[in-house]
């Protein structure tokens, strides 16, 4: 007898039980398919924040603790304890060691959407990716006070136009019953999707967010803010007083440590200055513990369907050992009987993993663009690589291991029974 023929024997034996067999495998492979599904998306998401900033070398804001403030002025998450005067935002714009600033003002919204008051400077200057500019799809920078620039989300989620007017509302919540309604804003210009949060944001001139708030320094609107019609304001010279944060770019990065300390060490006001890159790292760290629990759990996810497998050979023994008689009648030994077990294991393993993998590719190609939409995470080029090849020597080797048990069973069963089956 041949002494490979459990090979074939092991995929006839499978499709002669093809039903436990398609369940088990479609267990192996819906198990695959979670565990690469999320380390995909943590991949993803990983590279969409460090994607988000690039090329400014500090962040400055209010002192309250790097991660938050790179959370709320680069990402629109939470808000910031504190402004910042204008007065200390000039005194480093105008630092010798600065070539390019950009203040950035928060605080309000546009049906869900952040509002960010900012200056031209913004669409010059901030970049994301490997350096990558922001660009327009459609329009221009700022002319007006009254000039809004969309980010693509927007425009596409609520189906603005170029020339369209909206209004702006206080605060940040979706619902907001405190609209600014008597100074509309228009759609100036509509930028190109960049997987980040600028897709989400309606950007306004810094004078537009002082221009809305006239009349409202209570936080609420008072009487006085009717007097200031658009027209009025434009003839106005306004200048913030505050700003949520700004952006800076150094001539030299040898110099970002020694400007940093400078702004941490400012006498003025508390402000704090953090490097991208630095409070990027310090974020995950903070999102690790729970990055290891949810690859822990897709993990024993997979570790539960290959118990599955172990369970229906387990199972089949007993209903099986007449066939093991008859292979031993055939010439098969014992040690071929263990590996007909182990090459069934190893079998379902290998093609539940294969199935698992080409299944969430599949789903990860069809879903990419509502991902990229809805959670701003560029999932890459998506196609097998080494990884891939890793986790299926992974599953089939646990499969293996977990085979040891029903094949040292079975070969203990064939060395009793001989060429009989004892019940």
């Amino acid at each position: 007898m041949n002494r490979f023929f459990f090979l074939p024997l092991a995929a006839r034996s499978l499709m002669n039980r093809r039903v436990t067999a398609l369940l088990t495998l479609f267990a192996i492979a819906l198990s695959v398919m979670l565990f690469l599904g999320v380390e995909k998306i943590r991949l993803g998401a990983k590279e969409s924040f460090d994607n988000t900033i690039s090329g400014t070398d500090l962040i400055v804001g209010a002192r309250s603790g790097s991660v938050n403030l790179l959370l709320y002025s680069v990402f629109r998450i939470g808000d910031a304890t504190n402004n910042i005067t204008w007065e200390s935002y000039r005194a480093f714009a105008e630092h010798p060691d600065t070539a390019w600033t950009v203040p950035i003002s928060l605080g309000d919204s546009h049906r869900g959407f952040r509002v960010m008051g900012t200056t031209g400077a913004y669409f010059e200057h901030y970049q994301y990716g490997q350096r990558r500019p922001l660009e327009f799809g459609e329009g221009a920078p700022f002319e007006d006070v009254f000039d809004a620039v969309l980010g693509a989300e927007v425009a596409s989620r609520l189906g603005y136009e170029l020339g369209d007017a909206i209004t702006l509302s206080h605060g940040i919540g979706e619902t907001s019953f405190a609209n600014h309604e008597n100074k509309p804003f228009r759609v100036a210009g509509i930028l190109k999707r960049t997987g980040t949060p600028v897709d989400s944001t309606v950007h306004v001139p810094l004078e537009g967010i002082e221009a809305i708030h006239l009349g409202w320094e209570s936080g609420a609107r008072s009487p006085l803010a009717a007097l200031y019609t658009p027209e009025r304001v434009r003839q106005m010279e306004l200048q913030p007083a505050e700003i949520t944060a700004f952006f800076m770019g150094l001539k030299s990065r040898i110099a970002a440590l020694k400007v940093q300390r400078e702004i941490n060490q400012y006498k003025s006001e508390p402000l704090q200055a953090v490097i991208p890159g630095v409070a990027l790292s310090q974020l995950w760290r903070v999102v690790s513990v729970a990055e290891t629990a949810l690859t822990s759990i897709a993990a024993f996810v997979v570790f539960t369907g290959l118990l599955g497998m172990l369970t229906a050979i387990m199972t089949s023994l007993n209903e099986r050992r007449r066939e093991m008689a008859i292979l031993r009648s055939v010439g098969a030994r014992p040690w071929m009987i263990f590996a007909l077990l182990m090459s069934e294991a190893a079998l379902l393993a290998l093609a539940g993993a294969l199935c698992g993998i080409a299944a969430i590719y599949t789903a990860l190609t069809a879903a990419r663009s509502f991902i990229e939409a809805q959670l701003g995470i560029f999932l890459g080029a998506l196609q097998p690589g080494l990884y891939d090849l890793y986790l299926i020597l992974a599953v089939v080797g646990a499969a293996l291991l977990l085979g040891l048990f029903p094949a040292l069973r079975a070969y203990r069963n064939s060395l009793a029974d001989g060429l009989t089956v004892r019940v």
